[in-house]
């Protein structure tokens, strides 16, 4: 299945909810603590707790990478556990001039099989396009994240009154020729949310932010719905995947996940 076919499916069936994989050994369950890959043991008990709840699963790489080979041994456990059938997103903000972009590319896409990648567009096109030759995959381009450092350079104005980040959403339209760019927009940036989201057209919209960074599911989901855009994911991490530190984790993780979906659906029923 291409990456499109992923997330469409995941839509349909009204699966919002992007499950974040940053797990950090210092976080999950002390017991795991004993296994020889406590991340993939972990990482296994969530993905077989929510799979049938998720519409995506996103890899945070620096989580793995910071262990070296072990970690990335990890990682590639942990994709291969997740059913084929649902998207997957390696976020790294990768990118550079464009021979190094390619290989980045390559690396997400080809040697760890991510369906998705979070791609930084601020060396420009050229930099992007090695990443968008994957017809069949998603670029989730940062537009204007969910941190307190997204006012020093993402809300800068330009000369022609434009915010920087509506420049790049302008770019990233024009680049959407094969129906595979997406965007990164922060929920916690719910205003700019909400004057931008006539400019997301057919862009899928992947959305940080939600819990403990302070974003608000209900305005997300209202500011979508009102537009009547379906294409959208809202990344849960530490409030899902952490929410319990017992044995119990991956069964309150399903609850968690579970109590989601239907606070979304809602919007969708009223």
């Amino acid at each position: 299945m291409t990456a499109q076919e992923k997330i469409s499916l995941s839509i349909e069936n009204h699966k919002h909810i992007c499950v974040g994989l940053d797990t950090d050994i210092k976080k999950i369950p002390s017991y795991l603590h004993k296994c020889s890959d406590p991340i993939f043991e972990f990482n296994s008990a969530i993905i077989e707790a929510t799979k049938e709840h998720a519409g995506a699963y996103k890899i945070n790489l620096a989580f793995y990478e910071r262990y070296g080979i072990s970690g990335l041994e990890s990682l590639m456990k942990t994709v291969e556990a997740i059913p084929n059938d649902i998207l997957v997103i390696g976020d790294g903000k990768r990118n550079d001039i464009g021979n190094t972009a390619e290989q980045y590319a390559i690396s997400l896409f080809d040697q760890f099989s991510f369906d998705c990648a979070t791609v930084n567009p601020y060396m420009g096109e050229d930099s992007v396009m090695p990443f968008l030759k994957y017809e069949d995959k998603i670029s989730f381009i940062l537009a204007l994240t969910s941190n307190p450092g997204a006012k020093d350079f993402e809300k800068l104005e330009l000369k022609n009154g434009e915010l920087l980040y509506q420049h790049v959403l302008k770019y990233v339209n024009k680049w959407n020729k094969n129906g595979n760019c997406g965007i990164v927009f922060g929920a916690t940036q719910i205003s700019e949310l909400e004057t931008s989201i006539g400019s997301l057209d057919t862009l899928y919209t992947l959305i940080p932010g939600v819990g403990a960074q302070g974003g608000d599911l209900d305005a997300v989901v209202r500011t979508f719905t009102g537009a009547q855009n379906n294409n959208f994911l809202i990344n849960m991490s530490r409030n899902l995947i952490y929410a319990d530190n017992s044995e119990d984790f991956a069964l309150t993780a399903s609850e968690v996940i579970t109590g989601l979906n239907q606070q979304i659906l809602a919007h969708f029923a009223g």
